[in-house]
């Protein structure tokens, strides 16, 4: 099945973003792409809570989730929304940070909200405090179509493994990391962080990733890696797209899963264990 991974470099204004996300999904199903996947917070990258809070919406209003639902409908594609940062009714008045999987009717099959927040101090000027201002969410998910099992989770998560592995063992033959990843982290550990996942679990890994510096209004500058990367089953790198905005289309090979589980049945040889 072809599918395609959007790159792109999101500013902090929804509808501009919608914009540029529909027009790539057209360009990309004119080549033929029928399964579409965009990066973490496809609908608004700041630096600013005063303006995430001016321009984020609740999902049932949200503008962003709309077009883009009506946009895959027209289309007739599958389409994973990387994330969207959306409001909450929670009292705290955090945010969430939701990855949603949409059919070719336009109808939403599956919500995942990333479950590991981003709270670190990258160098001595960089530091991320993602809990301030987004809600961790508290499920794995997995979201059914008609070409498989895919288990959704976002950017930070690829650092914890066994959330991989609960979603592989539960049937998921395709694992979804869309990111906007720190340069600094991305450069040290993004590709040996998405080949090992798919190495442990034999299993397709889709990573969509933001790129480059993004428009500066409120707040300091942010700047994301990009590298955007599709990792087989045996963990071959099939598409590094480097940091340039862009459409990238390969064939998503669902007998490479099979043949990668047949040669080491890692997942079978799981065991429970005491200690330490």
């Amino acid at each position: 099945m072809l599918t395609a991974l959007l790159q792109v470099t999101s500013s902090d204004d929804p509808s501009e973003n919608l914009k540029m996300v529909r027009a790539l999904m057209t360009e990309a199903a004119e080549q033929g792409a029928q399964f579409i996947l965009t990066p973490e917070v496809t609908n608004c990258v700041s630096t600013s809570t005063t303006r995430q809070r001016e321009v984020l919406q609740y999902e049932e209003n949200d503008l962003t989730l709309a077009g883009l639902r009506d946009h895959a409908q027209a289309l007739g594609v599958w389409l994973l929304i990387g994330s969207l940062a959306v409001k909450t009714h929670d009292a705290d008045g955090r945010f969430a940070n939701r990855s949603i999987m949409i059919d070719p009717q336009g109808q939403i099959v599956a919500r995942y909200d990333k479950i590991h927040m981003f709270d670190v101090q990258v160098t001595e000027t960089e530091t991320f405090r993602e809990s301030r201002n987004y809600r961790p969410g508290d499920r794995a998910v997995i979201a059914e179509t008609d070409f498989g099992k895919v288990g959704l989770t976002v950017c930070y998560d690829i650092r914890f493994p066994h959330l991989y592995a609960a979603l592989a063992q539960a049937g998921a033959r395709i694992l979804t990391v869309p990111a906007a990843f720190s340069p600094v982290t991305g450069a040290a550990h993004w590709e040996s962080l998405l080949r090992a996942r798919a190495i442990e679990n034999g299993a397709w890994v889709l990573a969509p990733a933001q790129t480059g510096e993004h428009p500066k209004t409120r707040g300091r500058t942010r700047y994301t890696y990009g590298h955007s990367m599709v990792v087989a089953p045996w963990g071959e790198v099939i598409i590094d797209a480097g940091t340039d905005p862009g459409i990238h289309i390969f064939d998503l090979d669902d007998s490479s899963v099979s043949e990668a589980r047949r040669r080491v049945p890692s997942l079978t040889h799981l065991r429970a264990f005491d200690g330490p």
